[in-house]
């Protein structure tokens, strides 16, 4: 039987004390053990950003990217072996800002990968810049003013392409995590579970208490197979964040579609080479 022991890497780790990043990555641990995944079965693809350090502290296959590439990364992976869970660690700003037209993409393919996307409202690695997430009148070091736009709506457009599994979690709530976590891997197809965090040391409005004060469990006569209802929450304008799933829907992932993948992965064909040759000479 794995525990969250199984998963602990020695791996140094210099987040700021106080980080939303711990909680999310005490709930991943959790969320892996409870499924019993041991960490040669998991691969787990980051971009650039804090939350993209997230697989140098578990004990698993990992693969850190460019800013804004882990959704292509993982989405290969998958197509060279389905049978491997695949997981991306990500940002708010290296999902939704540079990775914007990949997350599109992968939701349209319905690539079998869930993505974990530690949402803290800033670039907390380069120092505090406004994210797309950003509260409209937020002040940043680089926008003194504060954001003159309005905040990207991860729940709302994910919904709006025709995401599969659509939840969010926050991370002062392991448990509740954990288990959107397990739900969003149980899933076949693409899963986003959209985190909320703080960030201590750039986001001085979206703190841990304002999380706490405003979090509240999705109500349990919720249809999650309810398209509008689950719209109906992503774009509520209340000062209540619901959290849990909001949409699950399934249908044949990417893979399911592709024929030679049927009877066993990629990586266990034979690779021929005068195949390709042929194919190239053509």
């Amino acid at each position: 039987m794995l525990s969250t022991n199984d998963y602990h890497s020695d791996y140094p780790n210099h987040w700021c004390p106080g980080c939303g990043n711990f909680g999310i990555l005490d709930a991943m641990k959790s969320a892996l053990a409870g499924l019993g995944l041991s960490p040669e079965k998991i691969l787990i693809v980051s971009g650039i950003g804090q939350a993209a350090k997230t697989p140098h502290f578990l004990q698993c296959n990992c693969f850190h990217s460019l800013h804004g590439r882990a959704l292509p990364i993982a989405t290969g992976a998958k197509i060279a072996n389905h049978h491997m869970t695949v997981l991306v660690s990500t940002g708010d700003g290296d999902c939704y800002g540079e990775g914007g037209n990949h997350f599109m993409h992968a939701i349209r393919r319905n690539i079998d990968v869930t993505v974990l996307a530690h949402n803290n409202g800033v670039y907390g690695l380069t120092k505090g810049q406004a994210s797309p997430t950003s509260m409209e009148g937020m002040q940043t070091k680089m926008q003194p003013g504060g954001v003159i736009v309005g905040a990207f709506n991860p729940l709302a457009v994910a919904l709006s392409l025709g995401a599969g599994f659509v939840a969010r979690g926050f991370s002062g709530e392991g448990d509740q995590l954990s288990n959107l976590i397990q739900a969003g891997i149980r899933h076949r197809g693409f899963a986003l579970i959209d985190i909320l965090q703080p960030c201590v040391s750039f986001n001085r409005v979206n703190t841990h208490k304002w999380y706490k004060d405003r979090v509240v469990p999705i109500e349990e006569n919720h249809n999650e197979t309810d398209l509008i209802a689950a719209l109906r929450l992503a774009l509520g304008t209340d000062d209540r964040i619901p959290t849990g799933i909001y949409h699950r829907m399934e249908s044949p992932s990417y893979t399911d579609r592709i024929d030679k993948l049927k009877d066993k992965p990629l990586t266990d064909h034979r690779y021929r080479p005068e195949l390709l040759k042929a194919l190239l000479n053509d």
